[in-house]
């Protein structure tokens, strides 16, 4: 086997744009660009028409599904039968002013809509009108609330943080959620709601109009529209236009206002759509890819389904690449290749991915799905009320989908400079290598250009570690503050005790990357480090040998003053033995790391230091600690080469 160029990309990447204001990402309009309003109005299914999902009264329909869901779910619903609902107190709403706290009042409104949620497919399950009532409580309880988001976003109000202020209604990701639900919920069961009370789906109308319709109708200012953006738009863009053209398809009584609103949406997806390159990389990552590309996914289905097919856009190339990014993303079970605030354990919603698979006509796609699904071992995927609906309505189809992860072997995403290589395509025996470039100043950003990860037969050695719970530190001024957002905590170097900075103009440049029996990705990461670090050059090569089975790091600098100071870090899960100089084992033991001899320059003097894992969004992934390990080259002169060699045990 010859080494080889990949396909897709240029030997040697052009530069990235250089130091200053991030530049605006070119208007492609994929989406709106022939459908002004008139051709938008003359497409849709006049509202009552539309016909998404089967409602209470299809009996047959719900009926249909299997036994054991139906009781499941019914099950689900009765647990809630009784109980009080959960107050959400304004002094909680308080807590993140008062100590940056988000998850108190995150978790009380997440229990309510989950409730709210497992009453409903009771419901619609037995069909005995038995959980009525108390869906009109939670209907009810979650129209009384005065504002729909969480704490952490109601900053955008002119009032600023603290409390919300009703009389300025925003939208963020939640509000646009609960209209998407509430809307889901009036839809499938007016009927039953108004045989307790008609006011209840009025109440529906009015609340989903006055605090997310009407806003994002009369407002062109929320940032994630992206109109008159200088940024490249993020999740929160497809995420919240799923949720705001759910609510107007269904309840936007006005067809022209309803058309106007749709289109409006279709050139926000535009704008998310400009920040992407060709290749369809995601720089949030794949545990943020469900709410990016799988977003997406949803609101062109929404499009495609309102419009009885006239408004389709799954032949997009970019579309099928974006979709595409999540099996390319994919290291063995539930671990993915997790740069920047993506968790590197993830599950993933199967069933959206196998439609997106259908939709693009993508068999790897197809079997990527089948295979998230069934590593569910028969759980419902956790998610909105309609990737809920649709996984139920797919149930006898899934359970005939491929079960197997296409696990391919070469990728590199030259857009987002994310490489990736597997020992053997199809197997997760061996090594898996993924590495990446770009810049420090992307969605969700650590300071990581150059950074790199390692598996060994599918179980992580040298790692990502992740993102904590997320407070009001993360998206402040202090991110860089924290931990596992610092170069210093991922697999870098430290250079005269300098880290890599924040911002655009800290990049890679000169990226590399080609196949073969020996895959290879190269990068001068020189320029992601301010001037004190004292780098006039620092050639980064990480390679993975198939014939050898071993990955290598090389690491060739030039420096500006003549003494110097550099420091490797090593992030791992496993314990660390020095075997002898020059020699560490990676012993993951019986836990969730792998095993691999990890071989550097014999010089490096060895520091390894524990993490202790308190946190209770890292802890589910890592267990009690992780391990640093630093090698440290205390003189340097002007210039060095230096190299690690990763094989497995």
């Amino acid at each position: 086997m010859t080494r080889r160029e990949f396909a897709a990309a240029p030997a040697v990447l052009p530069a990235m744009p250089v130091a200053g204001a991030m530049q605006a990402p070119p208007e492609r309009n994929l989406i709106s660009g022939s459908w002004d309003v008139n051709r938008v109005a003359g497409a849709l299914l006049p509202r009552a028409q539309w016909q998404h999902f089967p409602r209470w009264r299809d009996r047959a329909r719900w009926e249909g599904l299997a036994g054991e869901t139906r009781r499941g779910l019914v099950t689900s619903g009765e647990r809630h039968l009784g109980a009080p609902w959960t107050v959400l107190p304004a002094s909680v709403f308080l807590d993140y002013s008062r100590d940056g706290n988000r998850s108190r009042y995150e978790g009380l409104r997440s229990a309510r809509r989950g409730r709210l949620q497992d009453l409903v497919f009771a419901e619609l399950a037995e069909g005995k009108g038995r959980f009525v009532d108390e869906i009109v409580n939670g209907v009810w309880a979650t129209c009384e609330e005065t504002y729909w988001g969480v704490p952490a976003h109601v900053g955008v109000q002119k009032a600023g943080t603290g409390l919300p202020d009703v009389a300025e209604p925003t939208v963020d990701l939640f509000a646009a959620d609960t209209a998407a639900t509430l809307s889901w919920i009036h839809y499938l069961m007016a009927e039953k709601l108004d045989e307790a009370s008609p006011l209840v789906s009025k109440r529906i109308v009015h609340d989903v109009q006055a605090k997310v319709l009407t806003p994002c109708y009369l407002r062109n200012d929320f940032w994630w529209m992206g109109f008159g953006q200088d940024r490249a738009m993020n999740n929160w863009t497809p995420w919240i236009c799923s949720n705001w053209l759910t609510a107007a398809l269904l309840m936007e009584g006005d067809e022209r206002r309803r058309a106007e609103t749709v289109q409006k949406a279709m050139r926000s997806i535009d704008r998310f759509l400009d920040g992407y390159h060709e290749d369809g990389g995601c720089d949030e990552g794949p545990s943020y890819w469900g709410h990016a590309g799988g977003s997406l996914f949803e609101c062109l289905e929404l499009l495609d389904s309102a419009s009885a097919g006239k408004m389709d856009f799954f032949g997009l190339p970019l579309v099928g690449e974006i979709g595409r990014y999540i099996y390319r993303a994919h290291v063995a079970g539930d671990w993915y290749v997790n740069f920047a605030d993506a968790s590197p354990r993830i599950q993933v919603y199967g069933e959206l991915i196998y439609r997106y698979g259908k939709r693009i006509k993508d068999e790897k796609l197809i079997a990527q799905g089948g295979f998230g699904a069934a590593t569910r071992g028969g759980r419902r995927a956790s998610g909105s009320l309609a990737r809920t609906m649709d996984g139920l309505m797919l149930e006898g189809e899934m359970a005939r989908a491929p079960k197997t992860a296409p696990l391919v072997g070469d990728v590199w995403l030259q857009g987002t400079h994310v490489f990736v290589a597997r020992q053997e395509e199809g197997s997760t025996e061996g090594l898996y290598l993924a590495a990446q470039g770009g810049h420090n100043a992307e969605s969700h950003n650590h300071n990581d250009v150059g950074n790199f990860i390692v598996y060994a037969s599918g179980k992580p050695v040298l790692i990502d570690a992740g993102v904590e719970t997320y407070t009001a530190k993360t998206f402040s001024s202090r991110r860089y503050e924290i931990w596992t957002m610092r170069s210093s905590y991922h697999n870098l170097p430290t250079v005269n005790g300098v880290e890599q900075a924040a911002g655009r103009r800290f990049e890679a440049l000169d990226c590399r990357a080609g196949a073969g029996e020996r895959a290879e990705f190269s990068l001068n990461i020189a320029r992601a480090y301010p001037a004190e670090a004292g780098i006039s050059e620092w050639r980064r090569t990480i390679s993975l040998d198939r014939g050898q089975r071993k990955a290598t790091v090389v690491d060739e600098a030039r420096f500006t003053g003549s003494s110097n100071r550099v420091e490797f870090t090593l992030m791992t899960p496993c314990a660390v033995t020095v075997k002898q100089s020059g020699v560490l084992a990676l012993d993951g033991g019986a836990g969730l790391g792998g095993k691999a001899i990890v071989r550097h320059d014999a010089a490096l003097a060895v520091k390894v230091e524990e993490i202790a894992i308190t946190d209770g969004r890292l802890k589910p992934i890592w267990g009690e600690k992780l391990y640093r390990i630093q090698l440290s080259a205390p003189r340097v002169a002007g210039s060095g080469r230096w190299a690690v060699e990763i094989s497995e045990a």
